[in-house]
């Protein structure tokens, strides 16, 4: 079973419906209510992976209509979802197993892990708002800026 496909029954575990539909507005995907919209001009299964991700981000974290970024609350409520994802696909623990398996770019780190570069781009940017400049894990040290490294400690 894929990542894709694990997270769609994660979906179904949590009564969350997965629907392939034409989004408008650059949406890429969309949550209303137990059920997610996945816009049908996304290509590869690898993106459809983080919408997904990140939908059912919004399912576990959010409450209401959240459209309207510019409401500080809303935009509160859309980085507890991308975080949320950024751990579900990612997490520091998934950066070290990457190194750990001989990845050392991003490209490398973000096949590895089935996510797209800038899925991989964004959870660096939030792990360094939440972290700061690095973070240690187990025996590791994990460098958020200038950008991703990661460090085994001796």
């Amino acid at each position: 079973m894929n990542k894709y496909e694990e997270l769609i029954q994660e979906a179904a575990d949590n009564n969350v419906n997965v629907h392939d539909f034409r989004l408008e507005d650059n949406l890429s995907g969309l949550y209303v209510d137990g059920n997610v919209a996945i816009d049908t001009g996304i290509e590869t299964t690898t993106e459809k992976t983080c919408v997904l991700a990140e939908e059912l981000g919004h399912h576990h974290t959010t409450v209401g209509n959240i459209l309207d970024l510019s409401d500080a609350q809303n935009a509160k409520q859309e980085r507890q979802a991308r975080l949320w994802a950024y751990n579900k696909q990612i997490g520091l623990r998934g950066i070290v197993n990457a190194f750990e398996h001989g990845c050392r770019s991003s490209q490398e780190i973000a096949e590895h892990l089935g996510v797209t570069d800038e899925f991989l781009y964004d959870a660096v940017e939030c792990y360094r708002d939440k972290y700061g400049l690095y973070k240690e894990v187990d025996n590791y040290i994990i460098y958020f800026i200038p950008n991703l490294r990661i460090g085994k400690m001796i």
